[in-house]
């Protein structure tokens, strides 16, 4: 596993090199708002002394989603980059222009369903572009991080490719509550990177707008300890002690059978049985209640923290 032998090489971005032993930040045009303002992305490089991997961390991929763009300001601020071998390149915010509009997208467009993009299309399949070949041509493995959508608030977990030794073997040194193999969307950036055999592997944790200070925290952890295990950084004489990763074969949305408000009984995170009370949907004006109970023993991984549901929305996100 991860045998190969990692090279350290001077890296190269939009023509700025960023030799051994040097760390730099690049900021890259990609685009100008009517006004005339300059959309850039701001691009960190650590490029140690010695041999070893290139790994990128990269969040803001979807502009609403804070999480990461948090855990990349605390890392960056606490100088958790000081490497000694190999390389770290960190995109704290990749959509610009999504972050300035409180929005997943970019001009109603997903980046992360935009990949491989195109030099002359749309700002999304620009920012998509640009990804690939300035940043994704240097590395050898990457942390991509997110959270779950407006309201629905995903627990902390580590999603890898199906069938990747290597993204399975990264999630296990990662180290988050849960883990499992996901598979691969079509034109996401995941999907991208393993058509040019570079592992990706997908921290999740909190939803959009929001910060969460666990799952930050639990997310500065998990990239600490991949740096360590490549002996990037020097070992932490303190740190959290760690709890075993559980593995999930399988998971299920739980949808509403009617509509109403909803009230959760459980929190997220929580292992449940079969048969416990989650929640209950009542009607608006107090004529009838529903109980969902839990379709069998499992670990409720995302919960929906809206409190008005429609028939067929997700409510809860169980594995098991």
């Amino acid at each position: 596993m991860f045998e190969k032998n990692f090279r350290n090489e001077p890296v190269e971005i939009k023509g700025q090199k960023v030799e051994l032993g040097q760390n730099k930040l690049i900021k890259v045009e990609i685009d100008r708002l009517p006004t005339g303002t300059i959309i850039e992305i701001p691009i960190y490089v650590f490029n140690g002394a010695e041999p070893g991997p290139t790994i990128l961390l990269q969040a803001g991929l979807h502009g609403d989603e804070l999480n990461g763009i948090e855990m990349s300001r605390k890392m960056l601020a606490k100088n958790c980059f000081n490497i000694k071998r190999g390389c770290v390149i960190v995109v704290p915010l990749l959509n610009v222009f999504g972050f300035l509009h409180f929005s997943r997208d970019v001009q109603g467009k997903d980046v992360n369903r935009s990949f491989p993009g195109s030099r002359r299309g749309s700002l999304a399949s620009r920012i998509a572009y640009f990804t690939m070949k300035e940043i994704v041509n240097n590395v050898d493995l990457g942390i991509d991080i997110h959270t779950g959508a407006n309201q629905r608030s995903n627990y902390p977990q580590v999603r890898y490719t199906p069938d990747s030794e290597e993204g399975k073997k990264l999630a296990d040194i990662f180290n988050a509550p849960y883990q499992f193999a996901s598979k691969l969307i079509a034109k996401s950036f995941r999907k991208e990177a393993h058509k040019h055999n570079i592992p990706i592997i997908i921290y999740e944790g909190g939803e959009a707008l929001r910060l969460n200070k666990s799952v930050i925290n639990k997310g500065i952890e998990g990239v600490l300890n991949i740096l360590e295990y490549f002996k990037m950084i020097d070992v932490r004489e303190s740190k959290p002690k760690s709890t075993p990763t559980i593995n999930l074969s399988q998971r299920r949305w739980m949808r509403a059978k009617i509509a109403g408000m909803w009230n959760t009984r459980i929190k997220n995170g929580e292992q449940v049985i079969k048969g416990q009370t989650l929640g209950y949907i009542t009607d608006t004006y107090g004529e009838s209640t529903i109980r969902i109970p839990a379709p069998h023993d499992g670990y409720i991984i995302a919960v929906n923290n809206f409190p008005v549901v429609s028939r067929g929305d997700a409510i809860f996100h169980i594995g098991k």
